[in-house]
C-alpha cells in the first residue's frame, strides 16, 4: 500500500503471517522520515543528498511524534520542527504543502507501537480493513502514566502540529528574510565604504568586495548609465546580456513602481539624500517578472560630491507570490472564490474615505430567500454547489472595474458599485443580479428555483461611514424580505429611521421589566342592565424613559418576537391578581366581587408553565379563580387542536372565566364554538360603529343581534368593545349584550378610579 506522497504507509500491524519480526517505533518513525524525504527533498534548495536529509529528518520526527502522544499535549515542538525544516532550506513554494501532506497521511499510523493482533502491511493487502471494508479505529497510546489517545483525538492533534509547524516555518521564514535585510544594508554599508576606499586607495580591494558579494551589486553613473554589474546581479535579470552597453537605469520603470520612487531617484542622483531602500518589480528580456528589495545608495567623492550611484538588490520573486498567495487567500472566499468580506470592506473604506476618487457609491446587500430549507432538506453539500452556482451568476452580472460582487458569509452576498450615477446602476445591478438567479439551478438532479431579497443603498462619499451604510443595506434588505422577497428596495431614511427605532425597543424590554417601568392601568367593564360596575380589563403601558408611556401596539408584537411576553404577561397576571384582591378587600362582604380580565399571547398560550403558573399566582393572591378572566383572541385558536385547548380547558375547570377577544374578525366557524372552553365572547367595535348615532345601521343590528342571539343559545355572555356614545350603549342594551366598555364609560386609568366608580354605583 503506498501513501499520497509515493512512500509506503506506515501501518500499524506488529509483523506478518510468516512470523516477521515486527516493527519497532523507532522503525516507523526512520520509514516516516523516509517518506517525508521522498516527497520534500526534490522540493527543497538543500545542499544535502537525499541519505542526509533523511538522516536529518528522522529527530524531527522523534519530536513530532512525542508531542503528538505526550501529556499534557503541547505544540511547541512543532514551531521548533517548522522552524527547523527552513533551516534545512526548505523553503520553496511547494515544500511546506508536501512537508504538511506527509505529516497528515502518516504521522499518527507512524507513531503508534506495533499491534500484535495485526497482519503484516507488505501482505495484508485489501482484507486489512475491517468486516465493513473500513480501516478500523486504533488507539493511540499517550505519555507513560496517562490514558490511550483515541483515534479521533490523534487525528485532532495532528491537525494542530501541522498548524504550528506551519506557523513556525512561516515565522522561521520571516526571521530569515529580515537577516537577509540585515545583511543586505550591512553589505550596502560594506560596499559603500569599501568603494569610497577604493576611489582614494585601492580599486583592487573593491573589485574584490564586488565580485565576491552574494547579492546582486551594480554601480552607475549619476546620468543613470549603468557601468557594472556583478555575477549575482546578472544571474538575477537572466544574464550579463540584460546589461548590454548604453544601458540606462531609467530604462527599468515598472507600472507597479511604488508611488514616489521616481523622485526617491532624483533626490539621490540631485545629492540630496544619500541612500533609499524600495521593493521594486522589474521585466527580464524574456517577459518574466523580477522582484527585488533594492537599495541604492550615492556614492561622493573626496570632496563630498556626488559620483557614482551603488544598486544592491536581493531577490525576493518567491517571498512576494508566497506574500501574495497568502493575501489572496486571507482576501478571498474559499468555497466560491468571490471577494470575501475583507476585501469588501477594504474597498468600501477606500470609496468611503473623504477625498476618495469616486463621487458617489451604491451597495447592494443580496440574502437567498429560504436557502435554510435546501441546507436542511439536501443537505449541506448541495447548499455549497448552489452557493456556488450563485456566486458564478452573480459574478456574470459584474460589467465593468467599478463594480465588485463579494460573498460575505453563508447566503449572503455584498456588491459595490462607484461612479456619478451610482444609484443608478445600484439599482441596475440588483435589477440584473435578480435575472441572473431567475433560472432555476440544477443540483443533484432537481432544479432549484433561487429567489433573492437585495437592499440598495447609495450615497456620497465622506457623508457616512461604512456601519451606517452596512446598516442601512440590511435594513433595506429585510425590507425586500418583508414585501414577499425576490425583489429589491432603495433604502429609505424614514423606514430606517423606524426599524432603528423597535431595535432600540427590542433592546430596552429586558431591562424595562427589571427596572420596574412597566405599569397597568384598568378600563371598567360595565353590566348594561343598570350601568354597575362589574370588573375591568387590565391593559399593560410603557413608560419610556426616553419616548414616554407607550401602549401594548407599540411593544408587545416585540416582546413576543423576542419571547418576554412570558415573563411580562406572567408578571401583568400578578399585578392584577393582586389588584383584583385589594378590590375585593375594600368591597362590601354583600357586594359582587369585581372582576379583573387579563389578556393571553399566543406565547403565553404555548408555553408549559401556564396552568400552573395561573394557580399558583391565584392562590399566593388569595383570590377567587371567579374573579379572573382570561382573553384569548379569536385568531390565535382558529384551528388549534385538542392540545392546544388543553391547558384553557384545565383552567375552565379551576373555575377561570375564558373569554373570546376581538370575535367576528377571524374566519372561524360559528359551530365551532361549542368545542372552545370559553364563557364570553368579546364583540369586535367595527360591529358596532353604525350604532353610535340614531338612527343606527340596520345590517350592523341584525348582525350583533344574530351574535347576541347564538352567544345566549350557547349559554356564552356578550361583551362588547368600544362604547363612545349613550345611545350606542342604549341600543346594545335593547340587544341583550351583558356587559360593555369604551371611553363612554371610563378611559383606561388607575386602579383608585375603578374602585371610585363601584362605590359610586353601590351607593
Amino acid at each position: 500500500m503506498t501513501s499520497e506522497s509515493g512512500g509506503p504507509r506506515c501501518d500499524r500491524g506488529a509483523g506478518d503471517a510468516a512470523g516477521h519480526p515486527a516493527p519497532t517505533e523507532n522503525d516507523q518513525l526512520r520509514r516516516f522520515a523516509g517518506i517525508w524525504c521522498r516527497a520534500v527533498h526534490p522540493l527543497a534548495a538543500t545542499t544535502m543528498t537525499p541519505d542526509e536529509f533523511e538522516v536529518y529528518l528522522l529527530p524531527l520526527a522523534h519530536r513530532l511524534s512525542a508531542a503528538l502522544r505526550g501529556s499534557p499535549f503541547d505544540t511547541e515542538a512543532a514551531y521548533a520542527v517548522g522552524a527547523a525544516l527552513v533551516d534545512a532550506h526548505c523553503t520553496e513554494p511547494e515544500a511546506l504543502p508536501a512537508i504538511l501532506g506527509v505529516i497528515d497521511a502518516h504521522l499518527v499510523s507512524c507513531s503508534s507501537p506495533a499491534d500484535p493482533s495485526s497482519a503484516d502491511p507488505s501482505s495484508a493487502g485489501p482484507s486489512s480493513a475491517g468486516p465493513s471494508g473500513e480501516s478500523s479505529s486504533v488507539e493511540l497510546p499517550a505519555a507513560p502514566g496517562h490514558e490511550p489517545l483515541s483515534d479521533e483525538e490523534a487525528r485532532a492533534r495532528c491537525v494542530r502540529l501541522q498548524h504550528a509547524l506551519a506557523a513556525g516555518f512561516v515565522r522561521e521564514l520571516r526571521k530569515c528574510e529580515r537577516d537577509e535585510q540585515e545583511a543586505i544594508s550591512r553589505a550596502a554599508l560594506a560596499a559603500r565604504t569599501e568603494a569610497e576606499k577604493a576611489l582614494h586607495a585601492s580599486e583592487a580591494k573593491f573589485q574584490a568586495v564586488f565580485e565576491g558579494a552574494v547579492i546582486g551589486v551594480g554601480i552607475a553613473g549619476l546620468d543613470g548609465e549603468v557601468l557594472v554589474v556583478n555575477d549575482a546581479m546578472a544571474r538575477m535579470f537572466g544574464g550579463m546580456d540584460f546589461f548590454r552597453p548604453g544601458r540606462n537605469v531609467t530604462e527599468f520603470v515598472h507600472p507597479d513602481d511604488v508611488p514616489g520612487a521616481h523622485e526617491l531617484y532624483r533626490e539621490l542622483v540631485n545629492g540630496e539624500r544619500d541612500h533609499f531602500r524600495i521593493e521594486k518589480p522589474h521585466y527580464r528580456d524574456d517577459g518574466s517578472e523580477l522582484w527585488t528589495n533594492l537599495t541604492v545608495t550615492l556614492l561622493r567623492d573626496s570632496s563630498g560630491s556626488p559620483q557614482y550611484q551603488l544598486a544592491l538588490a536581493e531577490d525576493i520573486t518567491e517571498h512576494r507570490q508566497l506574500r501574495e498567495r497568502l493575501r489572496y487567500e486571507a482576501t478571498h472566499d474559499e468555497l466560491t472564490g468571490l471577494p470575501n468580506r475583507t476585501l469588501f470592506l477594504e474597498r468600501l473604506d477606500q470609496v468611503l474615505a473623504a477625498g476618495a476618487d469616486a463621487d458617489r457609491f451604491g451597495v447592494c446587500y443580496l440574502d437567498l430567500d429560504g436557502f435554510k430549507a435546501v441546507n436542511d432538506s439536501l443537505g449541506h453539500a448541495a447548499g455549497d454547489r448552489m452557493l456556488k452556482a450563485v456566486a458564478k451568476r452573480l459574478q456574470d452580472c459584474v460589467k465593468t472595474p467599478a463594480e465588485l460582487v463579494a460573498r460575505v458569509g453563508g447566503d449572503e452576498f455584498l456588491a459595490l458599485v462607484t461612479g456619478p450615477a451610482a444609484q443608478a446602476d445600484g439599482a441596475g445591478l440588483a435589477r440584473r443580479m435578480l435575472a441572473a438567479l431567475a433560472e432555476p439551478v440544477r443540483v443533484e438532479g432537481r432544479e432549484l428555483r433561487v429567489r433573492a431579497s437585495i437592499g440598495v443603498v447609495d450615497g456620497r462619499a465622506g457623508e457616512i461611514g461604512r456601519a451606517e451604510v452596512l446598516r442601512s443595506a440590511d435594513i433595506t434588505m429585510y425590507r425586500a424580505k418583508a414585501a414577499g422577497g425576490n425583489r429589491y428596495e432603495i433604502a429609505d431614511a424614514d423606514s430606517n429611521a423606524r426599524v432603528i427605532a423597535r431595535h432600540s425597543l427590542t433592546n430596552g424590554l429586558p431591562s424595562a421589566l427589571e427596572k420596574g417601568e412597566f405599569f397597568i392601568e384598568y378600563q371598567p367593564l360595565v353590566r348594561l342592565t343598570d350601568g354597575t360596575v362589574r370588573g375591568a380589563e387590565a391593559l399593560v403601558r410603557w413608560l419610556h424613559p426616553v419616548h414616554g408611556v407607550l401602549g401594548p401596539d407599540q411593544f408587545i408584537p416585540l416582546a413576543e418576537d423576542t419571547g418576554l411576553i412570558v415573563p411580562l404577561g406572567r408578571w401583568v397576571l400578578e399585578q392584577a391578581a393582586r389588584q383584583a384582591r385589594e378590590w375585593r378587600d375594600a368591597a362590601d362582604d354583600d357586594g359582587e366581587p369585581l372582576r379583573v380580565n387579563v389578556n393571553l399571547s399566543p406565547c403565553q398560550l404555548s408555553h408549559p408553565t401556564l396552568v400552573s403558573d395561573t394557580v399558583a399566582i391565584l392562590e399566593s393572591a388569595g383570590l377567587c379563580p371567579s374573579a379572573l378572566c382570561l382573553e384569548v383572541t379569536e385568531n390565535d385558536l382558529i384551528g388549534a387542536d385538542e392540545s392546544a385547548l388543553r391547558p384553557l380547558r384545565q383552567l375552565a375547570d379551576l373555575g377561570v372565566d375564558i373569554a373570546l377577544d376581538d370575535f367576528g374578525t377571524g374566519y372561524s366557524n360559528l359551530s365551532y364554538l361549542r368545542r372552545l372552553p370559553v364563557s364570553q365572547l368579546k364583540l369586535d367595535r367595527s360591529f358596532t360603529r353604525g350604532m353610535q348615532r340614531a338612527p343606527a345601521d340596520p345590517v350592523d343590528v341584525k348582525i350583533v343581534e344574530g351574535i347576541v342571539s347564538l352567544a345566549h343559545t350557547l349559554d356564552l355572555a356578550v361583551t362588547v368593545e368600544g362604547v363612545e356614545t349613550a345611545v350606542q350603549a342604549e341600543h346594545l342594551r335593547r340587544l341583550g349584550c351583558d356587559t360593555a366598555q369604551g371611553w363612554y364609560y371610563a378611559r383606561p386609568g388607575p386602579p383608585e378610579r375603578l374602585h371610585t366608580l363601584a362605590l359610586a354605583d353601590a351607593s
